[in-house]
């Protein structure tokens, strides 16, 4: 074959291999959905709660960090888990770096964030990001895609946003605004720190605004909402309903509220997890919350309540992997 057309092939296969439409990025790189496997959907391996103006990771060792974490994760080994989505952000703990060397030595795929944290009356937020516009905030979200995060050549996989358990403040729905111009720009899942439902139909409102789909946004911590048909209601406006209490809630393994969204139809909709873990550099025993009960107890319960060995994968496998597809999702 002729040299010339041999190189432009492979510049060809390089391009096609780098566009991360259609596909997940992971901190290793783009996979196919196919290939994401069983995956916990909300999960921590490292949180730092010191504040956005205390946060450095000087805080902690990260061998000390790497050495508490690889045997949680390899754990998840005996349950077929293949991937966890990280969901710590910026300034909270959010180290790429150890993330790499996790998935790297543990064969768990991790996949990280960009983002900024504003629960907690923005005790995580820098003081300049305050007063930026949501332009000015999105271009930050956008550069992390585009460039990398913090030099390291990890990408996110998609965006992390949090916002107070109340009516949005006005720069909390100033952070909304600027992930839906992110998610246009860039593909990238919306998920958001939530909890109960008036926030979350506010944020729905906001991205329809800015002209994108509710498919784009994860409804985080959903079952802190009492009244569940709201979650269903949102599910059925397209939105992800995040039912990631299971490593604190332990009522929430008895399978009901699963079982109820199923009965409503909208078990497509849902994804699970722990919001478990993590390694926290303020505790000296660093106490850890397993990442296991969604495989030891609700599985065995659903199973007991009729549910399918196919419910089950829609919930761990399917839905993930069609939450977490880099896809531009507007109206």
């Amino acid at each position: 074959m002729n040299k010339v057309l041999i190189f432009l092939l492979t510049i060809t296969s390089i391009s096609c291999s780098s566009d991360p439409n259609g596909k997940i990025i992971t901190v290793s790189g783009l996979i196919s959905p196919a290939q994401l496997g069983t995956t916990l959907a909300h999960e921590h391996v490292l949180v730092d709660f010191s504040g956005a103006a205390n946060y450095t990771p000087e805080n902690y060792n990260q061998q000390e960090a790497f050495d508490w974490i690889l045997p949680e994760l390899l754990k998840l080994k005996a349950h077929g888990v293949q991937t966890l989505i990280e969901c710590t952000p910026n300034h909270v703990g959010r180290d790429v770096v150890l993330l790499k060397q996790l998935t790297e030595k543990s064969g768990i795929t991790l996949i990280t964030n960009t983002g900024f944290y504003g629960a907690q009356n923005n005790k995580f937020i820098p003081v300049h990001v305050i007063d930026m516009s949501a332009e000015a905030i999105a271009t930050f979200f956008i550069a992390e895609f585009e460039q990398g995060i913090e030099g390291s050549g990890v990408k996110p996989g998609f965006i992390k946003i949090a916002v107070n358990r109340k009516p949005l403040s006005e720069f909390h729905a100033k952070l909304v605004r600027a992930a839906a111009i992110a998610h246009r720009a860039t593909g990238l899942t919306i998920m958001s720190h939530t909890g109960p439902a008036t926030p979350a139909f506010q944020q729905l409102e906001i991205l329809s605004e800015e002209g994108v789909a509710p498919s784009a946004f994860i409804w985080t911590h959903a079952s802190d909402e009492k009244d569940w048909h709201k979650l269903v209601e949102a599910a059925r406006l397209g939105a992800w309903i995040s039912i990631d209490k299971f490593g604190w809630n332990a009522s929430l393994l008895n399978g009901e509220l699963l079982l109820y969204l199923k009965n409503e139809g909208v078990l497509d909709k849902i994804l699970i997890s722990h919001d478990a873990g993590w390694y926290d550099p303020n505790k000296p025993d660093h106490p850890f919350k397993s990442y296991t009960p969604i495989f030891e107890t609700l599985i065995p319960n659903l199973k007991v309540k009729g549910f399918s060995a196919s419910e089950i994968k829609q919930l761990l496998v399917k839905n993930p992997a069609r939450a977490f597809t880099v896809e531009k999702r507007t109206l």
